[in-house]
């Protein structure tokens, strides 16, 4: 089966699942999307990768990254390989000097690896098929060298609680919330600074 290369496109609270979040994937060089419901822990491991984010304790992924890397295990690729019943299932293509390995793997944690080892991220024809949203407009698609951000859902408020607080206030709010590891607030609130410069 051919393989079909994937980016991530957005990552953002879902409107479908309470306390989850969505990770949309776009198709290199075409116009549909796969978005994927992940967790909020997962959902963290992604955007602090993506934003390259250095925590001041390592988070799981960035354990596994460092644990393969000590011991000679390369991340080729993921592929996200089957859909089930609304689950999608991925495998890690991992090699060292002797052998090429296929593990399986959640999604989510795929895709927080992914990012660490800056692999590509593939699945197949049929899987896009089934529930892949094509994008008309081109909407959606990250544009070249800039960072993923996080959306925030329409009605979650947090955007308009950011937009009223003063620089000093927000400045404030940035140095509670990376105490707390909750590197996703953080971001939404460094987009909110950079804004205003």
């Amino acid at each position: 089966m051919k393989k079909i290369e994937l980016e991530i496109v957005a990552l953002s609270h879902s409107i479908t699942q309470t306390h989850s979040y969505a990770v949309v994937l776009g198709e290199m060089n075409g116009m549909r999307r796969l978005p994927i419901v992940i967790g909020g822990f997962e959902a963290q491991a992604i955007a602090v990768a993506l934003e390259n984010m250095h925590p001041s304790r390592p988070l799981t992924h960035d354990l596994m990254k460092n644990f393969m890397n000590a011991f000679g295990v390369e991340l080729q690729e993921i592929i996200i390989n089957d859909l089930q019943e609304g689950i999608f299932y991925s495998k890690l293509v991992c090699y060292t000097d002797n052998d090429t390995i296929e593990i399986d793997s959640r999604t989510s944690d795929a895709l927080a690896l992914a990012v660490r080892f800056g692999c590509p991220v593939y699945t197949y024809e049929h899987i896009l098929e089934s529930a892949g949203i094509l994008m008309e407009d081109g909407s959606g698609k990250k544009s070249g060298g800039e960072p993923v951000g996080i959306e925030e859902s329409a009605g979650s408020g947090s955007h308009d609680d950011l937009s009223t607080m003063s620089v000093e206030a927000l400045n404030n709010l940035l140095n509670e919330v990376l105490e707390q590891e909750d590197y996703i607030r953080a971001i939404a609130i460094r987009d909110e600074l950079n804004k205003r410069k």
